[in-house]
């Protein structure tokens, strides 16, 4: 009796379910030494007759283990896959590659691609060979646009002196006057909002830190509280920002005078008119940012030139920064300068008709004070229908004679 070797050293057995995505079902028996790609190809004499003559029909086909959704390498045998008894396998189809494309879709998608793509430094020399060179330079316009910031201030300062002296003849100047006094100090700027002052007390902050937390944060309540409960350690927090005792010292200067001079003015309107301009001016004094403040001195600066560069620098605290590392120019007495008042520039704006009757509106000479001290409200002013004509007549006669 004649056993085949096979037989004899052949695996356990075991009996696989295989199905097929058509619907059919059979049962495999299979050892645990047999490939995957043996098994495969007896699968598909099962469910596929005749069709193995087609090399390709192994290839085209893969076994899928379905408790576990792992795609069969045909190289392993039955045990390195770890396949059980009556585990379940699914005979299924690949899908078929995508054909590859033709010549000429090829050629209609790479001139689609160059028609999107941006054309080189060589393509745009060669385009623009024939066109006339030109000297515009973007840096040249950045430099004119900072000279004219640099004038406008020197300007503003000379207008101011013509418009008080101008003012001073209208015999309505010291009411009118007295009127933009009295707006200013309905916008001031230290007053602290009440509703979110008594938010903070409520809950329990003591009234002189709420004040000072509102006031770093731009009385953004959130963030004051959040400033007040980092802080509640800090003996620092008790201290005023560093701006204040000399606003307070401001004050105090500014209603001595006012008392000392009461009885001067009472005869004399031209000396009246001189003090609310003081008063004025003491108002649109230049006010640090308290926290750019609070962070330069940090860093080692001291307090007066801290101020000095704010004030320079528009209460930008890196514009600042720099100008504290660098040769600090322009330098604080420079913007209180004018233009030399017998420049043309000088003479031209003066010469101009709507200069000249915005010099005898009051509100134009509020303008100017307030430019000066916050640039940043230029805009505002532009847009002003009495002061923009103005403004817009000044930038105009600088920009003709700067190209000139």
């Amino acid at each position: 009796m004649f056993v085949q070797e096979e037989k004899i050293f052949a695996g356990r057995v075991l009996r696989l379910h295989v199905c097929t995505v058509e619907g059919a079902e059979w049962l495999e028996e299979v050892t645990e030494d047999m490939t995957l790609e043996r098994l495969k190809e007896r699968c598909l004499k099962h469910c596929a007759h005749g069709s193995l003559e087609d090399p390709k029909s192994l290839t085209h086909h893969k076994l899928v283990h379905a408790s576990s959704e792992r795609v069969l390498s045909d190289t392993k045998t039955v045990a390195e896959e770890n396949i059980q008894d009556r585990d379940v396998l699914l005979l299924i189809k690949k899908r078929a590659p995508p054909p590859p494309p033709k010549m000429s879709d090829v050629s209609a998608e790479e001139k689609r691609k160059q028609d999107q793509k941006a054309p080189d430094k060589d393509a745009i020399l060669k385009a623009t060979a024939g066109l006339t060179a030109r000297t515009a330079d973007r840096n040249v316009a950045h430099h004119n646009m900072r000279d004219f910031q640099t004038e406008l201030r020197k300007i503003l300062v000379s207008l101011i002196e013509v418009a008080q002296k101008l003012l001073a003849l209208n015999p309505d100047a010291v009411e009118l006057f007295k009127k933009a006094n009295a707006m200013l100090d309905e916008d001031e700027e230290d007053r602290v909002d009440e509703v979110a002052l008594r938010h903070l007390t409520e809950m329990g902050f003591p009234e002189s830190r709420a004040v000072k937390a509102l006031r770093l944060n731009h009385m953004s309540v959130t963030q004051a509280m959040e400033w007040l409960i980092e802080h509640a350690d800090d003996p620092a927090a008790d201290t005023p920002l560093p701006n204040e005792n000399a606003l307070d010292a401001a004050g105090a200067s500014a209603s001595a005078d006012s008392r000392s001079s009461q009885g001067a003015t009472a005869d004399d309107p031209k000396d009246e008119l001189t003090e609310i301009f003081k008063k004025i001016r003491r108002k649109r004094e230049f006010r640090p940012d308290p926290r750019a403040v609070i962070a330069l001195m940090e860093m080692g600066f001291d307090e007066k030139e801290v101020i000095d560069a704010l004030r320079v620098n528009n209460n930008q605290q890196d514009a600042a920064c720099e100008w504290l590392l660098g040769d600090k120019k322009p330098s604080p007495e420079d913007l209180d300068k004018g233009i030399d008042t017998s420049s043309p520039l000088f003479q031209a704006i003066l010469d101009n008709p709507v200069v000249q009757l915005g010099l005898t509106n009051p509100k134009t000479l509020l303008a100017f004070e307030d430019m000066l001290e916050n640039p940043l409200n230029s805009t505002q002013w532009m847009n002003d229908p009495e002061t923009g004509p103005v403004m817009l007549q000044i930038s105009r006669i600088f920009q003709t004679l700067n190209r000139t």
